[in-house]
């Protein structure tokens, strides 16, 4: 039995941060996720990175005492005892990564596409839309984070070939009937965009629906 190298070690933990990502709740969620940004970080020599980057996430706002999920909690407005979005969970941890170089993306948007993106923005949240709707305008996304069952919430995200450009990331959200029927829309609703670095609830444009929700002091 010959043991793995450190290429194969590091290629196979990557491909599975990277899985892991995109499909959250079947890896086991937020507690995955950090334990998989645990072990990448030191087998790449960037423990000290990682926990500067957990510091300057909790300062922002973006990791409450319970994780990412605390803050997505708030913002979105999730009641207790509903699970939390984990897919925007999955988003917050997927900016990091393709901060190292370790984010393997299926598209990155050229400058204009990107630049176009950006100011688009305002107008794609100035009224409810649909999960098709901001697909087939924007286009293939550079990571697509959750299932392709329309019963359940998802998250697009979108990024530039500078790394130096933040993300772009469209959240989506189906609940559940008045009658307790598993969906309330045919398919997700956009709830909000998601872009920039600074405090944590700043970095979203609200739809109406996600306007509603939230607990955050909206203008």
């Amino acid at each position: 039995m010959t043991p793995r190298s450190a290429e194969e070690i590091r290629g196979y933990l990557v491909a599975q941060l990277n899985d892991a990502l995109r499909r959250p709740g079947l890896y086991g969620n937020e507690i995955a996720l950090h334990v998989l940004f645990d072990h990448y970080a030191y087998v790449e020599g960037r423990e000290d990175v990682w926990k500067a980057e957990i510091e300057a996430m909790r300062e922002r706002g973006a990791f409450a005492p319970t994780g990412v999920q605390g803050a997505i909690r708030y913002v979105f407005g999730i009641p207790d005892g509903e699970p939390a979005d984990e897919h925007a969970v999955a988003s917050v941890y997927a900016e990091f990564a393709r901060s190292q170089g370790w984010l393997r993306t299926d598209r990155s948007l050229t400058a204009d596409e990107y630049a176009s993106m950006r100011d688009d923005l305002a107008v794609v949240c100035d009224g409810d839309r649909t999960f098709t709707e901001v697909r087939d305008r924007f286009g293939v996304p550079s990571v697509f984070i959750g299932g392709s069952n329309s019963r359940f919430g998802k998250t697009l995200g979108y990024c530039s070939e500078d790394v130096a450009d933040p993300m772009v990331f469209f959240h989506f959200w189906n609940g559940r009937g008045p009658a307790g029927e598993w969906a309330m829309y045919e398919e997700p609703a956009l709830l909000a965009a998601r872009c920039g670095t600074g405090r944590f609830g700043d970095t979203f444009t609200f739809t109406p629906i996600g306007a509603s929700r939230t607990n955050l002091k909206l203008s």
